[in-house]
């Protein structure tokens, strides 16, 4: 069955009687399920799918043991890996697809498994959908998926294998989401449109979230008419990609005769020219080098190459709000390793998508540093008279805390250079604690591997009493242990806690942990720093980069890392955004394991224990 398909078009439609979905980077397929040992996945081009994503029948099969699934079903969608609500990692995916070896499959579909994303119901039972209107397909794909307890919106942290897009009629926000997690587009779809096999349709139309380049044109294919296209550098020319789609066959036959009569040098079948024609560019995505899906916006009459540079190619890629101006993003914050204002720019921006919820309602402490590690730093907690006006801000004991919840502050902020971003065990407004952090602070980077010794003591105590915890860097010497808490909890029953564990370590291993808070007096031991975890205290927050010589963040961890071949010193921003790519958040369960903690039990034996 060839699916339906959306018409790409320059502007989302605002009148009428439209309804807007998150477009997912992915694999496009038709699942159907006839029975456990009839299920199908196949792409548009009638290609198996199921071979290579086997954890999608793992869990459909799981369904048919424990629901009342209506069969036949069949579904429209997308195999996609999540990295946000409104986004995902095509690259990854890619890799996946291109698996031969079962056994190497078999190890990512547990590691990384993907996500169905559900978007249409072309069969129910005995009913056949096509026909029907799209809003009467979306509420009986809702019914089904809530039948079968399936999530009904994108969630990278649910197990759930297959879930839903639902969708939005306001336009504003569902575009806010896509370009705030860097998605790939929308489809605009009429409330009255059919499904119609193999048809490409004005009923469905696809808005992509271009980003944008200004460069110049290097050279022509003369055997594809392939245009390349770079920026400089200084002075040396850098390759960024090519384009070939999106202009019109006059410009192109026009253009490819000038570039021959004004070659300044011939390889092969191309032509090579100075820097002098400038072009804007649209494409999705700039990976290992090269643009994804580039086509010809416009050619830049008025711009000169030397305009077409490297800085400014990396900032457009960046898309950033345009609400925040980056300024002096060449200014050197680092010496070793070589870092500008613009690698940590672009850092924020990457990390945002899984930096933001640890943030979020979170008065916000922030340790600035004007001039990176060549000068001096300062805390701050009031926001500053200059601050923009989308930065929220909190009033509590006196102070109005910044309250970063959009990106746009987060990206102001980073122009501000705050390096550190701390944050309270509470949000805001909230009485009763968030979460348990102990903060395992060895004496020296050398002296890490106590900190390994003591989470892993520490994670054992934990699951004995069926307790989840979550593990990062401090971005420094040490190791943070997290415990997420259900509501209700003070900080009287925390502090009992985190006293309670404090004194194990000490008490069962006196040589290698303490609790003395004087560093001259700990000798050499680990400190176990369960006081900290207060009200009023703060914690570097996860993925927060942190002012000391090394540029190191504050990475989330796995717990199958922390062993004794684990080093602080490998979490640089550049090593951190390829875990988040390749591996996702280890901390994405975070505020879903809250509700099945059973922190009652442990308080509750832990009071009895000292009458």
């Amino acid at each position: 069955m060839k699916p339906m398909l959306p018409t790409l078009t320059g502007e989302a439609p605002l009148e009428g009687k439209w309804n807007y979905e998150v477009k997912y980077d992915g694999f496009r397929g038709i699942l159907k399920i006839s029975t456990s040992k009839e299920i199908s996945l196949t792409s548009r081009n009638n290609k198996d799918l199921l071979g290579h994503f086997p954890e999608i029948e793992v869990y459909i099969n799981e369904l048919l043991k424990d629901t009342s699934i209506p069969l036949p079903l069949v579904l429209d969608g997308e195999v996609v890996i999540l990295r946000s609500p409104f986004s995902s990692e095509f690259f990854e995916l890619q890799i996946r697809g291109r698996m031969k070896n079962k056994q190497k499959i078999h190890v990512s579909s547990s590691e990384r498994p993907v996500k169905f994303l559900a978007f249409d119901i072309l069969e129910s039972g005995n009913e056949l959908w096509s026909s029907q209107s799209y809003i009467k397909r979306k509420k009986e794909l809702e019914r089904v998926c809530s039948t079968l307890g399936i999530p009904l919106k994108p969630d990278p942290a649910a197990p759930a294998v297959i879930q839903m897009i639902p969708f939005y009629t306001d336009w504003i926000e569902v575009w806010r989401g896509v370009t705030s997690e860097e998605g790939e587009g929308v489809v605009a779809k009429l409330s009255g449109s059919k499904w119609e096999a193999g048809k490409r349709s004005n009923s469905w139309l696809k808005i992509k979230n271009w980003k944008i380049c200004l460069c110049f044109i290097t050279s022509v294919d003369d055997t594809n008419d392939y245009f390349h296209i770079g920026v400089l550098e200084g002075e040396s020319i850098i390759k960024v990609g090519l384009f070939h789609f999106g202009i019109s066959a006059d410009e192109k036959r026009t253009l490819k005769d000038i570039i021959k009569k004004n070659h300044s040098r011939k390889e092969g079948s191309h032509y090579f020219i100075e820097p002098a024609i400038c072009v804007e560019v649209q494409y999705l995505n700039w990976y290992e080098g090269q643009l994804r899906e580039p086509h010809f916006h416009r050619f830049m009459f008025s711009s000169r190459p030397e305009e077409c540079t490297l800085e400014q190619f990396l900032l457009d890629e960046a898309s950033l709000p345009q609400s925040v101006q980056i300024t002096h993003p060449d200014k050197p914050l680092w010496e070793a390793p070589r870092l500008t204002k613009l690698d940590y720019i672009r850092y924020l921006r990457r990390i945002s998508a899984a930096m933001l919820p640890f943030l979020r309602n979170r008065p916000l402490t922030c340790i600035r540093y004007p001039h990176g590690q060549f000068g001096d730093s300062f805390y701050q907690k009031n926001v500053p008279d200059y601050a923009p006006q989308f930065v929220e801000t909190y009033a509590q004991d006196g102070i109005d805390y910044i309250i970063c919840n959009e990106l746009e502050c987060l990206m102001w902020l980073g122009n501000q250079l705050a390096l550190e971003f701390h944050i309270p065990f509470q949000k805001t407004g909230q009485q009763d604690v968030n979460e348990i952090v102990f903060d395992l602070d060895p004496p020296s980077r050398e002296q890490f591997p106590l900190a390994v010794k003591a989470a892993i003591i520490m994670k054992g105590l934990f699951e004995g009493v069926n307790l989840k915890s979550f593990i990062k860097t401090s971005g420094n010497k040490g190791l943070q242990i997290y415990i997420p808490l259900p509501p209700g909890y003070s900080w009287k029953d925390t502090g009992m806690f985190t006293e309670f564990i404090a004194h194990y370590l000490v008490s069962n291993y006196p040589d290698d942990f303490t609790i003395e808070r004087m560093k001259k007096n700990r000798n050499g031991r680990l400190y176990v720093d369960y006081i900290q975890h207060g009200e009023g205290k703060t914690i570097i927050a996860p993925y927060s980069l942190r002012g000391n010589d090394k540029a190191l963040v504050a990475a989330p961890l796995w717990w199958n890392e922390v062993n004794e071949g684990l080093n602080p010193e490998q979490f640089t921003m550049e090593e951190v955004l390829k875990r988040f790519t390749r591996h996702g958040c280890p901390f994405s369960h975070f505020e879903r394991v809250k509700e099945h903690q059973p922190f009652d039990e442990v308080i509750n034996f832990l009071k009895k224990s000292r009458k």
